[in-house]
């Protein structure tokens, strides 16, 4: 397992390796020993979700759940291509507000993790983008909010995205109170 970290600490990028022959490919995409002996710890997983977008252009997020039900997320393609992001979202923390962004792809089999206390969205590349993502948290209805995608300077590589009412009706990022705190 490849892991990278990117400009926000605590934001990783995990690359699984793939063994292949004629048939295909086999891949562990998630070994809890596999990472702790690489020296990376994540929380326990409770859910894993899946998620698929008809169009290329689909945008989600940007999205968090508020403590105490604040879930970090490991995310991964499992058809198409999509734009991954995570934005800093604790107050605080020398990187609140800044965000990074990754393509994650069936064919490149990348993970991103996005700690708790970050803000989440990805845009899709190709029709029928398939996402699957474990989470550290249970969903929880009242817990869970978004931040206008548009409100931050984050290049999508799109100018009229597929949007949810939600995400249409989402504050921007500068109107918005962050649930979050940084911890030193």
């Amino acid at each position: 397992m490849q892991i990278e970290p990117t400009a926000l600490p605590g934001v990783v990028i995990l690359t699984p390796a793939r063994h292949g022959d004629a048939r295909g490919f086999f891949s562990e995409v998630w070994n809890r020993r596999t990472l702790a002996e690489a020296g990376l710890e994540l929380p326990e997983f409770v859910q894993d979700n899946q998620s698929l977008s008809a169009r290329a252009g689909t945008l989600r997020g940007l999205h968090y759940q508020a403590p105490p039900h604040a879930q970090g997320k490991l995310v991964r393609c499992g058809r198409g291509r999509l734009w991954d992001v995570a934005v800093d979202a604790r107050r605080g923390s020398p990187t609140y507000g800044r965000h990074v962004g990754v393509e994650l792809s069936a064919e490149n089999g990348r993970q991103l993790w996005v700690p708790a206390g970050f803000l989440h969205g990805f845009v899709t590349r190709e029709d029928d983008t398939e996402i699957l993502y474990k989470c550290t948290a249970h969903y929880d209805r009242a817990a869970d909010g978004a931040v206008a995608w548009d409100s931050l300077g984050i290049d999508w590589g799109v100018e009229a995205p597929v949007l949810s009412d939600k995400d249409r009706a989402a504050p921007a990022f500068a109107d918005w109170t962050s649930p979050f705190a940084w911890e030193d």
